[in-house]
């Protein structure tokens, strides 16, 4: 029987190229994305022998259809889950639309917890199952110009972790990656232009999480961060004081 995995926000950046990465190494694939042309376009790419619906994430209703729908092309497996549905909004904290920031937490948070949450059935019966969600460098330090993403990133880490630990006793592995900037539409169509960005540059493309993604669901590591760039804070942060990332994270961000 064919692996199978479920990715959210499929039809585009990220998602997209985990999409045809996996499909490479001959999975049987879900796509799901709020655009329903851009799912379809990518399963007729991918050989037209995938699975594909249109659903927003935080209709939890739609979600539970799709599971369903999934769950039987699927014969009952979900190898692996791919949280990858998310947006993004950078700019001064108080200039931004509470609406926004709500929603943010709405597509980042919320709704990754109820397609988790919703697809336990199809992980708990497929042997050695995995999650893996997508969290963010700006979840190692609150970034600035990225406060509410930054939140929304806290909450999958931990998420992540507690059920990495939780749901071993269901064989099922729970993991994040953690990528700086990304070259993808989320982060080009961006109005405001963040220091940060300026300084660091956007040096990953969506290829390259899609390849870390495909490494790291062969691996225990539950964070996976992504670029040397962001590896090498990560290890800095391990042996220097909190004051010094905060210092750090202050002066790339300075305006």
């Amino acid at each position: 029987m064919q692996n199978t995995m479920l990715i959210t926000g499929a039809g585009a950046g990220i998602g997209a190229a985990t999409a045809r990465r996996f499909a490479r190494e001959g999975w049987r694939l879900g796509l799901v994305d709020i655009d329903e042309a851009a799912v379809s376009a990518l399963n007729e790419e991918l050989g037209g022998q995938h699975w594909h619906r249109e659903v927003d994430v935080t209709d939890s209703a739609a979600v539970g259809d799709a599971l369903t729908a999934f769950g039987e092309f699927a014969h009952g497996q979900l190898h692996l889950l791919f949280n990858c549905a998310g947006i993004l909004r950078i700019g001064e904290f108080e200039t931004i639309p509470a609406a926004e920031h709500r929603r943010i937490m709405d597509i980042n948070v919320i709704a990754l917890m109820d397609v988790t949450q919703q697809a336990f059935p199809l992980l708990k019966a497929t042997p050695g199952a995995r999650v893996i969600n997508m969290s963010s460098a700006s979840a190692l330090y609150g970034t600035p110009h990225f406060a509410s993403y930054s939140a929304s990133k806290f909450a999958v880490r931990g998420l992540t972790e507690a059920l990495n630990i939780e749901w071993k006793a269901h064989d099922i592995t729970v993991q994040d990656m953690m990528p700086p900037f990304v070259k993808t539409k989320m982060l080009t169509d961006q109005t405001f232009q963040a220091p940060i960005i300026e300084r660091l540059g956007v040096n990953l493309q969506a290829e390259d999480i899609a390849e870390a993604v495909w490494k790291a669901h062969q691996g225990d590591e539950v964070h996976n961060p992504v670029s040397l760039q962001f590896k090498s804070l990560v290890f800095g942060s391990k042996w220097l004081p909190n004051a010094f990332t905060r210092q750090l994270i202050g002066l790339l961000s300075k305006r």
